[in-house]
């Protein structure tokens, strides 16, 4: 039995992560595929951890540690196979704070503490929990750090310093244009030039990241400026930058809020870009409390080797599917490339200007503020808590803006749960009313529950249609008083409930919440529960009359002395086809004609004849439609050849020729048994396409076609699936939605 797992993956044809099957053809993947990709990886990776450990205020090189063990130690123990780690843009306001208030060693055990908190998190299996934060409130926490990087960057770009808070930063700019430097300004506005016109470029040119060429445009122009511009100093090598964190002296309490900091937007950041990189590909699937293991790994070793906290991030691995990568081998071996560069290059590091990367940066924290999200938020009703979030990241900080968010995004919830629709009105043309109960009614729907209901006269006949899926005791109490005196004063209350939460059932046990299935059963009825109904037709009709008479009856009533139907349906006999429930139609719309294999006889049956022309010719029906369907029992003893009785056999013996059509080799059985459908099943689709001939033969069909363009149409109801298809004189066809709502965007 072959096992999958990183060490003997399946033998299946290679498809982004997931690897090929023995050694060689592995080593020849890696070579192939993951080798480029990870060079394309490491040319984007190498600008943006420069420029993230300068905006953090930390040590340079510090990102460039967080860079290589990011891609070897979480590219290697993480549980997303084409995800890269690494420094992220998500986390740089959050270790400027910490570097500000504690100094870098210190944050550097706080980095070590946050691993060791996000290893925890994995082993206790709990990192899907951390999906359950509002997508909304993310999308705002990622906007709020973005301006936050491009606030602070400006001023670096201006041939300044950025100052302690994103209010400082807005004040100070005014100043700071005035005392602008005139080279570091060019080079910074080129960088963003070229970063913004980059995806215009000839795909050919592409090839070549935009960051890499941005900073070495900026670079090459800082070279030939007569003027000076301040370009990053590094301290010694990248060894040299290697230092085991210092342990606080105190301030524990702030000490652990940072941790929790740190670890929980880690691991969301993480979990949350595994979870778009696993939509990139149809590979392996991403195991989220291992990767949470691999990042807090990697944490632990970049806090203690002196390197910045250590994050799944987005742009790198999607660079990385982008590129071609099959397996975790290109996320390691970008970590190598890194680490030979930072080794033995860091003089060509020391020629990058500051303002270089504080264009790469403002580009970076613009492109965090996703317009898509925002009209997202629009859409969805959630463009307060979008707004509150970002607003309280910016101007507070990132911990009190989240945490502003999601109380803002948990009483949105609680007010949209709670929320319920309640209206009484007279029914037009009639002395009766109709109260409306629709949502969950608890005591806080008490006001306007008693307010529509006063609305109601005494004494008069009221229905209460309530679709309520939760009902607790108050509601139930204040619901029944009104009951007791509305029938006092001579009126009749009759209850329609369609939802889950009962009247009956209020005074049973604490009031819980129902569950849609229970509607889906009401409305087919009693027989669908193990214990039969002694009589369930009956059964069925007092449960109509309780439940959905009057739904229908407006409809109903205008159908009462005429019908205007749009189609003709012929379909079998067989009970579990539901014409109206398969066409999503409702009473007046199908003039339906069943027979025991939806058959058209062309001749010996006055029935089907009668009725074909009775609703082409007096009822003007639109489109004439032959429906069959699976595991047909008409069909099986026609295949099979067995005597049907007297009773069936001669009515088979119009199904003949389909049998016949079908032994020939019909197009519409070699279509069907290309889509896996059994015999039984394609000799079905073989005697619609059957019929379809014999009606367009039909005197009446054809006039009808030519002087009102009447449609004539088959269908084949695939029973097990519950998924229609048409079915033509020569084939079959997918049904499409028709529908033309606009598709939502993807974001």
């Amino acid at each position: 039995m072959a096992v999958e797992s990183d060490l003997a993956p399946p033998l299946s044809p290679p498809v982004p992560g997931r690897g090929p099957g023995n050694l060689s053809d592995r080593l020849t993947s890696v070579l192939r595929h993951d080798l480029p990709a990870s060079i394309v990886v490491f040319l984007v990776a190498l600008p943006l951890s420069l420029g993230i450990a300068l905006a953090s205020g930390a040590p340079v090189l510090a990102g460039l540690i967080a860079a290589v063990i990011g891609g070897i130690v979480a590219g290697t123990l993480g549980g997303s196979v084409l995800q890269v780690s690494g420094p992220a843009a998500g986390l740089t306001v959050v270790v400027a704070e910490s570097i500000d208030k504690f100094g870098w060693k210190v944050t550097g055990f706080i980095v070590v503490a946050a691993g060791v908190l996000q290893i925890i998190f994995g082993l206790s299996r709990i990192a899907r929990a951390a999906l359950a934060v509002a997508p909304v409130v993310v999308h705002a926490m990622l906007a709020g750090i973005g301006v936050t990087i491009a606030l602070q960057q400006v001023h670096v770009l201006l041939g300044g310093s950025s100052h302690s808070s994103a209010w400082n930063n807005i004040t100070e700019l005014p100043g700071q244009l005035m005392s602008l430097h005139g080279g570091d300004a060019l080079v910074g506005a080129v960088v963003i030039a070229v970063m913004l016109g980059w995806k215009y470029a000839p795909e050919k040119i592409r090839v070549v990241p935009g960051p890499l060429v941005a900073v070495f445009v900026g670079t090459v122009l800082s070279m030939v400026l007569p003027t000076e511009v301040e370009r990053i100093v590094l301290e010694g090598s990248l060894f040299d930058a290697i230092g085991l964190p210092e342990i606080p002296d105190g301030g524990w309490s702030a000490v652990a809020l940072m941790v929790l900091t740190i670890a929980l937007i880690a691991s969301v950041e993480s979990l949350l870009s595994a979870v778009a990189v696993d939509k990139m590909h149809n590979g392996r699937r991403t195991n989220f409390d291992r990767e949470l293991i691999g990042q807090g790994s990697a944490n632990v070793l970049s806090g203690l080797l002196g390197g910045l906290p250590v994050t799944g991030v987005i742009v790198r691995s999607a660079t990385n599917v982008q590129a071609g990568a099959r397996s975790r081998a290109s996320a390691i071996m970008h970590g190598v490339w890194v680490l030979l560069f930072s080794v033995a290059l860091t003089a060509v590091v020391q020629q990058i200007p500051k303002a270089a990367l504080a264009g790469l940066l403002i580009v970076i924290g613009i492109q965090l503020v996703k317009l898509a999200h925002i009209k997202l938020a629009r859409r969805t009703g959630d463009l307060l808590v979008y707004s509150a979030t970002i607003l309280g990241v910016v101007f507070l900080n990132l911990l009190e803006g989240v945490l502003i968010g999601l109380l803002l995004a948990f009483g949105l919830l609680l007010w949209r749960v709670v929320k319920v629709a309640i209206t009484a009105k007279p029914i037009p043309q009639s002395q009766r009313w109709m109260v409306t109960i629709d949502g969950s009614c608890t005591f806080l729907a008490l006001p306007k529950l008693s307010a529509e209901l006063a609305k109601v006269p005494a004494g008069a006949d009221v229905t209460v249609e309530m679709t309520v899926d939760f009902l607790d005791h108050a509601a139930f109490e204040a619901i029944e008083e009104w009951v007791r005196q509305q029938e006092h004063g001579g009126g009749s209350v009759e209850f329609v409930e369609i939802g889950t939460a009962r009247m009956a059932d209020a005074l049973t046990g604490p009031p819980a919440r129902g569950f849609g299935r229970a509607v889906w059963d009401e409305i087919l009825g009693p027989w669908r529960h193990e214990d039969k109904h002694p009589n369930p037709l009956a059964a069925g009709v007092a449960a109509f009359h309780r439940s959905h008479a009057h739904v229908v009856r407006p409809h109903l009533d205008g159908l009462a002395h005429q019908q205007d139907p749009h189609s003709f349906f012929l379909t079998c006999s067989d009970s579990r086809i539901v014409p109206n429930v398969i066409t999503n139609s409702g009473p007046g719309d199908l003039f339906t004609v069943r027979n025991v294999g939806n058959l058209v006889p062309e001749t010996g049956d006055a029935s089907v004849e009668a009725a074909l022309v009775f609703a082409l010719e007096e009822l003007n029906v639109r489109s004439v439609v032959v429906c069959g369907h699976s595991s047909c029992g008409a069909m099986k003893a026609l295949y099979s050849g067995a005597d049907a009785g007297p009773g069936i056999g001669p009515w088979l013996a119009h199904a003949h020729p389909s049998l016949d059509r079908f032994r020939a080799g019909h197009p519409v059985a070699e279509a069907a048994r290309a889509a896996g459908y059994g015999e039984v099943d394609q000799l079905s689709m073989v005697n619609v396409a059957l019929q379809l001939e014999t009606l367009h033969r039909h005197p009446a069909v054809r006039r009808a076609v030519a002087e009102r363009g009447v449609r004539v149409s088959g269908l084949f109801f695939d029973i097990g699936s519950a998924r229609v298809v048409e079915v033509t004189i020569d084939g079959l066809a997918h049904i499409d939605d028709v529908d033309e709502r606009p598709v939502p965007e993807l974001v």
